[in-house]
């Protein structure tokens, strides 16, 4: 049977049509404005419900339709009373929309369009505001989720799984369209993404604005990502943003809000050590959608082999005298030892054999279970624990994670990897944020070694205690901060604070007064304008340490309302961790993030956003119909036209799939030359002269063996042939081996060699490099 028009993969007419985005970044925030644009092709009337995915940090700010001439506002309501509106407007005849954060995850949305006539259009218009991260080479990271896989439900976890109509991102039946215009005080250095981009448009000289648009042809078949990199991005910054003139002040939309960045800086000599002993686990996500493609341009590397050969770089890089663990998870839970063992040559080769057998053959995707048994186990004195967890983040109790995450936040730092497209952004960034540890995803054609290598830097680091933030501010001047506490700092990693300020700038130099912060027209213009200046003070290897931070108290210019908005939706966030940890059982503080959310206009748990078309056209007549709009997901490889997280589902254990399946699959490639080197290397730093040695530096084993100068042992000159190797051929991605080499450069200074200048020269001499003694850190 030939169907014609838009049709789902159940061959239902799709009401969804287009997705207009447009980005607007400003330093490191970013304003996201989504029209999409329904039409109702049927002859009777249709409800369209989609489900979608946002950043998880998002806060929606805005949301309206257009029927025809007609545009419709949304209120910001309590969610209860915004259902009871938009169902007796359904049942009434009238044309209603509705808006709402999921009950099980902040980084999904439901949008429902209410008695869409036949042949009538609708254009809706959704923004929202969103911080941005900082990624390990200082990029700023904006990520437009556009692949929502279905999220699996733990048996016996509260609530029901999100409901998503999905289909292969191939047969999605709606376009999308994107562009972006980037505004910094600092020069644009350059834009990329793995999507393909029209060239970047310099809108200045000063090259301090631009635009950048998707290339037409884009595919469903990934997230579109931007990674934004400006000169000197690490400076910190304050925005000082002016209240709404209609807001009353002394409340937070009506004073002025100041969002500051810092970037607080550690002494040199801290910076060139390491620590030397830690409690590492490591929690591997082995669920069926693990066996999923990195990305669609290889399909060889799935992101279980990449998780594969990052615990081995791992492994190789742990410092000795530190404790270790592995736990992988699917729909049960394993661990390679009963408990955290001290790190040695015996332990490590243990874990690396089991590693290599490690598949993603458990099932579903339960992280709680095997987190709360981590947690159960008791610290090591003088061992910090670092959690390292690795997923592709598709589950349906992620509130219920990240509250058992932050309750022992305590006791331990987590560092989260979200893997592949799709992976939810609310569980990957909530797991590192009420850890105190750092998140990274690893999407497209990313390698993951580089970016957990940097998380495992940041472990690495001093833990920085007694940590304050003080202001000095003008006496008249009260501050009410809306961000948590600040409980990690790590070198090079962002902070953000937001902070309220009620009442007045106090005297300028000259004891003139300056008037109230609802009244912004004398400050704007003031020649003079007051100061504030925050300290962040913290302790640092039992040395007490401080960066600060001046800035001007004058509004900046053409901000909108972005940080009021960003800092409403940080206090919104704080108050629900609260109630849902029932750190607060009054329901004062559920109204109060309603009247919040209200005041602000920013969606919350306990709010939606309605509107209702109430002109006074004729009702409309005849049965409703129910369309759900598919959202894109990945497919399983190229063969498999089953989404990912549906396969956690259906995987318990046993692959559905027959062999001619199997033999269909791509053999696997070559071990990377890189990964071949390191393998070798022992728990202590050393390599050992050996064939498989001479044969990963491209070497006989005679030709390694005859140049050895005889002063020097074996495993001396092995290691470093080794080091020069590594600084000779992999130089682009020392990021990623940097910390062995390290390890290895303090085993060869502890051996007191003789002859290691000589050792260099032959070394260079056999492998054709040219790497200076210095370089190696011998």
């Amino acid at each position: 049977m030939n169907h014609c028009g838009l049709l789902t993969a159940k061959k239902e007419p799709v009401p969804l049509k287009s997705i207009e985005v447009e980005l607007e970044v400003r330093d490191h925030v970013a304003t996201v404005v989504s029209t999409l644009l329904y039409e109702n092709k049927e002859d009777k009337p249709l409800e369209a419900v989609f489900v979608f995915p946002l950043p998880g940090d998002a806060a929606v700010c805005h949301f309206s339709a257009k029927i025809g001439q007609t545009q419709i506002v949304a209120e910001v309501k309590e969610k209860q009373k915004a259902h009871e509106e938009y169902d007796d407007a359904l049942s009434s005849g009238q044309q209603a929309f509705l808006l709402e954060e999921s009950d099980q995850s902040p980084d999904i949305f439901s949008l429902s369009v209410g008695s869409l006539p036949p042949g009538e259009s609708a254009s809706i218009r959704l923004e929202y505001v969103t911080e941005l991260a900082v990624q390990a080479d200082d990029g700023l990271r904006f990520c437009l989720p556009a692949v929502l896989n279905p999220r699996y439900q733990p048996q016996g976890s509260e609530g029901g799984s999100v409901q998503v109509t999905s289909v292969p991102a191939s047969l999605v039946p709606y376009s999308l369209s994107f562009s972006a215009r980037v505004f910094s005080p600092r020069p644009i250095s350059k834009v990329e993404s793995k999507c393909s981009l029209d060239p970047l448009q310099y809108l200045n000289t000063e090259k301090t604005q631009a635009t950048v648009k998707l290339a037409a042809g884009h595919k469903f078949d990934r997230d579109v990502e931007l990674l934004i990199y400006y000169k000197d991005a690490h400076q910190p910054t304050a925005v000082v943003e002016a209240g709404q003139a209609s807001a009353k002040p002394g409340t937070l939309m009506g004073d002025p809000v100041v969002m500051l960045s810092l970037y607080p800086e550690f002494p040199q000599a801290v910076m060139s050590s390491v620590a030397s002993c830690g409690e590492f686990v490591f929690l591997i996500d082995r669920s069926g959608s693990m066996d999923c493609p990195m990305d669609n341009s290889n399909q060889q590397e799935t992101r279980i082999g990449s998780a594969r050969d990052t615990l081995l770089l791992l492994l190789k890089s742990l410092p000795m005298g530190c404790y270790f663990n592995i736990y992988s998870f699917g729909s049960s839970y394993q661990h390679i030892f009963p408990k955290s063992v001290e790190y040695s040559e015996k332990t490590m080769e243990e874990a690396l054999k089991k590693v290599e057998k490690m598949d993603a053959d458990l099932g579903g995707t339960e992280i709680l279970e095997p987190l709360k048994h981590i947690y159960s186990q008791p610290c090591i004195p003088s061992q910090p624990r670092q959690l390292f967890v690795f997923t592709d983040g598709e589950v349906g109790n992620t509130k219920e994670v990240i509250n058992l995450v932050r309750d022992n936040s305590g006791s331990h730092r987590c560092f989260s990897f979200g893997i592949g497209e799709g992976a939810s952004s609310a569980l990957i960034n909530g797991l590192a944020k009420e850890g105190g540890g750092h998140a990274q995803f690893i999407t497209g054609t990313d390698r993951m070694q580089p970016k957990v290598m940097q998380s495992l830097r940041f472990a690495l680091q001093p833990a920085v205690v007694d940590i304050s933030v003080t202001w000095d501010l003008p006496k008249a001047v009260s501050v009410t901060v809306l961000s948590p506490p600040i409980t990690t700092i790590f070198q090079g990693q962002r902070s953000l604070i937001y902070v309220q300020l009620t009442g007045q700038v106090g005297a300028a130099p000259c004891h003139s007064e300056i008037p109230l912060w609802s009244d912004f027209s004398a400050l704007k213009n003031s020649p003079e304008t007051a100061e504030g200046c925050v300290t962040v003070k913290y302790s640092l290897t039992g040395h007490p340490s401080q960066n600060q931070l001046r800035f001007s108290l004058k509004p900046a210019e053409d901000t909108g309302l972005t940080v009021h908005r960003l800092g409403a939706r940080t206090l919104i966030r704080s108050l629900e961790m609260d109630i849902e940890n029932e750190v607060e059982q009054d329901e004062g503080v559920k109204q109060k993030v309603v009247e919040l959310s209200v005041q602000s206009g920013v969606s919350s748990s306990f709010t939606a956003f309605i509107a209702v078309n109430k002109d006074d056209s004729e009702a409309i007549q005849g049965p409703l119909l129910r369309r759900n709009v598919p959202a894109p997901r990945m497919m399983f490889a190229s063969y498999c036209m089953m989404s990912c997280a549906s396969l956690d589902i259906f995987l318990q254990g046993s692959c559905p799939f027959d062999n001619s399946f199997e033999a269909a699959m791509p053999k696997q490639p070559r071990r990377d030359p890189l990964l071949q080197l390191v393998s070798l290397q022992k728990a202590s730093g050393c390599w050992l002269l050996e064939p498989a040695l001479a044969a990963a530096l491209g070497k006989t084993s005679e030709e390694v063996e005859n140049p050895q100068p005889s002063a020097v042992n074996k495993e001396v000159w092995a290691t470093i042939l080794a080091l020069i190797w590594l600084h000779g051929f992999k130089s682009d991605v020392q990021d990623e081996w940097e910390l062995l080499a390290m390890k290895a450069a303090s085993w060869l200074c502890a051996q007191k060699a003789p002859c290691v200048t000589e050792c260099v020269e032959a070394g260079n001499a056999l492998l054709g490099c040219k790497v200076q003694k210095d370089s190696l850190g011998i």
